[in-house]
């Protein structure tokens, strides 16, 4: 029982100053959390036992299917991580550290390498497989920006898992396997999820899905469509290349616009020049960056802006990706800034991408590689060519379904669990195998799969809170029932004890606010704050034999004989 005249809990009336987000908001201000530095933060008491309510949700899904915990140091050596590379291509994300004799560590981010190896130190069969490996530890990453608060921070809790196929068939199905364990996971939790396609970034392999918790403030942007239920990361999102006939288009014409560097003067100038009736959305905007030290040029409509991130994703093998600056324009003069179109793309040595908008036998208006000149009527496989064609423009609400042409809606998430086939990358760079039936070596096949823990407590509170406070579901709450003693003499309070120990024995877990010094006022209000799922007020209506139950959610009341309180109260829990 968590007695509030003993319990370890100071709530705060106002605001932390650099709470940006609600859940921040609430956890600090409701005695969950303390921040120690920028994306650092201790859990008290109450933030713990949360914690620890979800680790355990958790751990039971993960038995039940079948995978087994292990534990992994947090201080790692250096050695593996330079056998896959990682080492040097994390960059700045990682702590990297010395001990006392030179030795190379670093705290781990994630732990693939060390997953790898102790199956690679204990298997070497195909009999032993298949495997499934999880464990729920703490993670470091140097975030470059942590904010709000623990939904994205420098130290947090992760639960991550591996599983270990000699086929990809066998990795299918303990792809479907983790799958399923997630969503029994996160309905557990009470959140209300999507789960989309997505990429698999710098960690590679295929087959990738998001669990998406949606949320206003969310830092993930996902499209869904409401007709066929398909839903992916924005930068999962596909664009249907759908090429046209061109063999009818007028020639490409170069025509003098005077000060028109941006699409919206351009536009101006057209419709003065040419008539009424030119959008941006005809126009070419050729965006020009360098990609790992090599000059490119992306190309998406003219009323579109280039989504970096989702462009990042889409290049594989790009490590570093920026725009053009004042100083590469100096470096590349023959490149006129505000006027560059793809018509001497090779000659200017850029590669050209192109969003899938920019089909093939599309025609544009775009720069004319002079000053104060464009070019009207370029065709795309005429007039310039494409290298490859890549989802880079932005997305937006109304933007066509891949799988059934119908407009999408976007929505904001926050990020709880990934999982996607990891594939042979790891098990290559450290040479994980096993023989086979045939007493040939194979390397094995390898999926991993994530939740954020810490970063749950975080969703869960985003998506329950109200103007009052949080308001966690049951098996997530500190404790189930928050039992209010008030008034001045001892009835009230042995009552509230009395009924404590009843629920308690009904397997209910409880707090007490038994203080004394407390008014009415301020126990309602931390109740109200710290957001267990049902408050007994055991007060006035003693007078009648009664105490009064509040659904937390719900706002819901009533009042109940003092006899049937625990039958009753326990009757509302899940």
């Amino acid at each position: 029982m968590l007695r509030m005249s003993t319990l370890f809990l100071r709530t705060l009336r106002d605001d932390p100053a650099d709470a940006e987000v609600a859940s921040h908001r609430l956890l600090v201000r409701a005695g969950y959390i303390r921040r120690i530095a920028a994306g650092i933060y201790s859990w008290l008491p109450l933030g713990y036992i949360t914690l620890r309510n979800i680790e355990r949700i958790i751990r039971e899904e993960m038995d039940k299917a079948g995978f087994q915990e292990v534990h992994f140091p947090a201080l790692l050596p250096r050695d593996a991580y330079e056998k896959t590379n990682r080492w040097s291509e994390y960059g700045a994300d990682i702590f990297r550290l010395q001990d006392r004799k030179g030795g190379d560590y670093l705290l781990g981010p994630t732990h693939e390498e060390m997953f790898t190896l102790m199956v690679k130190g204990e298997y070497s069969s195909y009999k032993d497989l298949p495997l499934s490996l999880y464990q729920i530890q703490t993670k470091y990453r140097d975030e470059p920006r942590p904010r709000s608060g623990i939904i994205r921070g420098r130290e947090f809790v992760m639960k991550d898992s591996y599983s270990f196929d000699l086929t990809d068939e066998g990795l299918s199905q303990s792809y479907n396997k983790h799958r399923d364990a997630y969503i029994k996971t996160f309905d557990r939790l009470g959140m209300r999820y999507n789960i989309v396609s997505a990429m698999s970034g710098a960690m590679g392999g295929s087959r990738s899905e998001e669990f998406l918790a949606p949320c206003p403030t969310g830092e993930d942007t996902y499209v869904l469509c409401e007709k066929c239920g398909y839903a992916a990361n924005v930068e999962a999102m596909k664009t249907v290349v759908v090429a046209v006939d061109f063999s009818s288009a007028p020639k490409m014409k170069i025509v003098d616009t005077p000060d028109t560097p941006t699409i919206d003067s351009l536009v101006n100038v057209l419709n003065e020049k040419f008539g009424s009736g030119y959008t941006g959305a005809q126009t070419l905007k050729n965006v020009l960056l360098i990609a790992d030290g090599k000059n490119i040029s992306v190309l998406v409509p003219g009323d579109r802006e280039v989504d970096l991130k989702r462009l990042e994703a889409n290049l594989p093998g790009v490590k570093e990706i920026r725009l053009f600056e004042d100083s590469d324009f100096a470096k590349n003069p023959s490149l006129v800034k505000g006027y560059v179109g793809p018509q001497d793309a090779q000659k200017f040595g850029l590669t050209v991408y192109a969003d899938p908008r920019v089909a093939p036998g599309t025609s544009w208006v775009t720069g004319a590689n002079k000053k104060d000149r464009h070019a009207l009527n370029v065709v795309n496989g005429r007039d310039f060519t494409v290298d490859d064609y890549v989802d880079a423009a932005e997305v937006r609400k109304g933007d066509t379904c891949p799988e059934c042409s119908a407009p999408v809606v976007i929505d904001h998430a926050i990020e709880i669990g990934h999982i996607f086939q990891l594939g042979r990358k790891f098990a290559q760079a450290l040479d994980l195998t096993v023989l086979d039936s045939d007493g040939k070596s194979r390397v094995v096949t390898m999926g991993s799969y994530g939740i954020g823990v810490s970063r749950a407590v975080a969703a869960i509170a985003e998506q329950t809170h109200d103007e009052i406070g949080l308001c966690w579901p049951a098996e997530v709450a500190p404790a189930q029932v928050h039992i209010v003693a008030t008034g001045k003499d001892d009835n009230p309070f042995n009552v509230a004890d009395s009924l404590a120990l009843t629920l308690e024995k009904l397997g209910v877990s409880v707090m007490l606010d038994d203080r004394r010094d407390a008014s009415p006022g301020v126990k309602f209000k931390d109740a109200e704050l710290i957001g267990n799922p049902i408050i007994v007020v055991v007060g006035k209506a003693l007078a009648e034999g009664k105490v009064e139950v509040r659904i937390r959610r719900s706002a819901e009341r009533r009042e109940v004989l003092i006899a049937d309180a625990a039958s009753e109260i326990a009757k509302l829990l899940p």
